[in-house]
């Protein structure tokens, strides 16, 4: 793989010490960073490309620790529905007619629109997760795809097997970008003894487990009439949380006892705001959850329910929407909304050893954006700037793995010219 040096940027490292360091160069050898030092000053090296980096500010790849990334084959398909209606009446019906290659484009797509918007990787749930995995492979994203259960369905059981089987297969693969989990849908629609059976396969494959918790209110009230626990109750009896990772997509209605055991049990939680104030799900209790110790990254949901996969407007949303709810301007500020879209969500998926900061020895995932914006001026303060005022259309380069995957707003693994006629080829059949 190539050198590179990236020459005189801003670079907020969301490290540690929450080092900000203007005028820096950072030094990418092979897949990794190999440091930062200011700029003029790094080691010379005769082999490495350089790019100047004069009036952008690089930040860590964003993550997007949730999402149905092929579910941009629905955007605006379903909208102003509450979520249950949503899922059985409009979204379910459609899926049942996806074919493998509808989800490889549709997951296409979304990578196309997601490397635009500055994300480096993401947190996949969906049908056909091989199709997804491919996707991944062959556009240089980095992902975690999992292998998904939905009870309901037809031979659950061989699903299972089906699933445990792929991620042992694709764990590790494109160079270590792809990482693999289980995906049992959600506590409603996979009954305890499958979700028991996620516990054992997750364990046998040295995997994580990816589920949706406590969503909505009806969840948490069905879950509670049902079985006398909450969600999260319930999937701690089992042993869900036992699992390394765990992700919980959401986690809107929690009591304090529930908030406890996220806690202490390290369960990594995907805020999605964006989905939720959409759907009219609720306002998750991020503030409470930081101030537990739990570990909270940012995710989108899925483009249907969003209807975008623009990590910085969840960004921008977590810290504005807890500040309305909690009544109180000093909720969730902007360092702490960014975190929790970086190195949060890196943690929350169990990757946090390897992405979410730009530092010596982390892979080289980073972000470039274009600070000579009239939007972005006067820099009193870079944070707020990339949280309140900074968008998707700022990004201008974008390195994955060491390797550039858009420059100067082209990107260079994908075409998108044939994506979009691919997708609207197979929604001609699909709708």
């Amino acid at each position: 793989m190539q050198s590179w040096l990236i020459k005189n940027a801003t670079v907020v490292t969301m490290d540690d010490d929450r080092r900000l360091l203007p005028n820096a160069d950072v030094v990418i050898e092979g897949a990794a960073i190999a440091g930062i030092w200011p700029t003029g000053q790094a080691p010379s090296a005769g082999d490495r490309q350089t790019l100047d980096a004069s009036g952008m500010v690089a930040i860590p790849g964003l993550i997007n620790a949730h999402t149905h990334c092929a579910m941009t084959l629905l955007r605006g398909y379903a909208d102003d529905m509450p979520l249950m209606p949503w899922l059985e009446k409009r979204i379910w019906p459609f899926e049942m007619k996806l074919q493998q290659e509808d989800v490889y484009w549709g997951t296409l797509l979304g990578i196309a629109e997601m490397i635009r918007g500055g994300v480096t990787c993401f947190n996949d749930m969906y049908h056909y997760f091989e199709a997804a995995a491919r996707a991944v492979i062959d556009s240089g994203m980095r992902a975690v795809v999992s292998g998904v259960l939905l009870g309901f369905l037809p031979n659950a059981d061989e699903r299972l097997d089906t699933a445990i089987a792929f991620a042992k297969e694709w764990q590790h693969k494109g160079d270590g970008r792809l990482v693999t989990m289980l995906g049992p849908h959600a506590p409603y629609t996979v009954a305890d003894k499958l979700l028991a059976r996620v516990v054992e396969g997750a364990k046998e494959a040295g995997v994580g487990v990816h589920i949706h918790v406590s969503e909505t209110r009806g969840e948490v009230d069905d879950s509670l009439r049902d079985h006398g626990r909450t969600p999260v109750q319930r999937l701690n009896e089992i042993g869900i949380f036992d699992a390394r990772p765990v992700l919980a997509a959401h986690c809107v209605h929690l009591t304090d006892d529930d908030i406890a055991v996220l806690a202490a049990k390290q369960v990594g939680i995907s805020h999605c705001p964006g989905s939720n104030m959409k759907l009219s799900s609720g306002v998750a209790p991020v503030p409470k959850l930081l101030e537990a110790g739990a570990v909270v990254g940012l995710g989108t949901d899925g483009p249907a329910s969003n209807n975008n996969l623009d990590m910085l407007e969840e960004v921008r949303l977590a810290a504005l929407l807890h500040k309305l709810e909690g009544k109180d301007p000093t909720l969730v500020p902007a360092y702490q909304a960014l975190e929790m879209a970086t190195r949060g969500s890196a943690r929350a998926l169990g990757i946090g050893d390897r992405v979410g900061q730009i530092k010596a020895g982390m892979r080289a995932d980073l972000v470039l954006l274009d600070f000579q914006q009239p939007h972005l001026i006067p820099r009193h303060d870079v944070i707020s700037h990339l949280v309140y005022a900074a968008r998707a259309g700022d990004v201008r380069t974008v390195f994955i793995n060491g390797a550039p995957v858009m420059r100067d707003g082209r990107l260079l693994t994908l075409d998108e010219g044939e994506i979009f006629r691919q997708v609207d080829e197979r929604l001609t059949r699909l709708a």
